[in-house]
């Protein structure tokens, strides 16, 4: 079995021919692989390759690695088996303070874990302290929607219940007449 190498930070845009020419140099590919993205069809922007004597794969990552390919730096490393590169969280130390002796053994959980009892919860901003579905039967039902009115409304409609267009139209008439002579008016 050869040794595989992870080839990251490729080229959107790379050809199985292109990275094969490029890794040859150091010896022949016994694989090559370019993942694309299950929905889109696109590359992942990283490749696997695999050279069969060890001592190519260790050149191929000296040589490589963090070298500019097409206008990119290339991250060349071994590859890890995918249960490898699958991390557990470490577990984390206890936060618990020391009790007295006496009572240790009461307070202590089963499995010897110590409980870690903060307080009570903080109410919900959003539902205000109540549960989920509970009705609130101080306030009622809700009555129809207000009507706001913001702005000026310009419409086709003319009130002639307001005193500023007879006004404009008195003042109008005044100076169309005060244009027009006697003789003029008289035709």
């Amino acid at each position: 079995m050869g040794i595989r190498l992870y080839i990251g930070n490729l080229p959107l845009n790379v050809t199985e021919e292109e990275l094969k020419g490029h890794f040859s140099i150091i010896g022949p590919l016994s694989y090559l692989s370019i993942p694309t993205d299950r929905e889109t069809g696109k590359q992942r922007g990283f490749a696997f390759v695999e050279f069969k004597d060890r001592a190519q794969a260790d050149e191929a990552i000296r040589r490589f690695n963090n070298q500019s390919f097409k206008g990119r730096s290339l991250s060349v490393s071994e590859a890890r088996a995918r249960n490898e590169s699958q991390r557990v969280a470490p577990a984390r130390p206890s936060l618990s303070r020391p009790t007295s002796t006496a009572g240790a053994e009461a307070a202590d959980p089963p499995g010897n874990k110590p409980s870690r009892n903060l307080g009570p919860d903080k109410p919900s901003r959003h539902g205000r302290g109540r549960a989920r579905g509970e009705f609130k039967a101080e306030r009622g039902p809700k009555g129809p929607m207000r009507e706001v009115v913001r702005g000026q409304f310009f419409g086709g409609v003319d009130d002639d219940d307001d005193d500023y267009d007879d006004y404009d139209d008195a003042v109008n008439e005044d100076s169309v007449e005060a244009g027009v002579s006697d003789s003029e008016k008289d035709a």
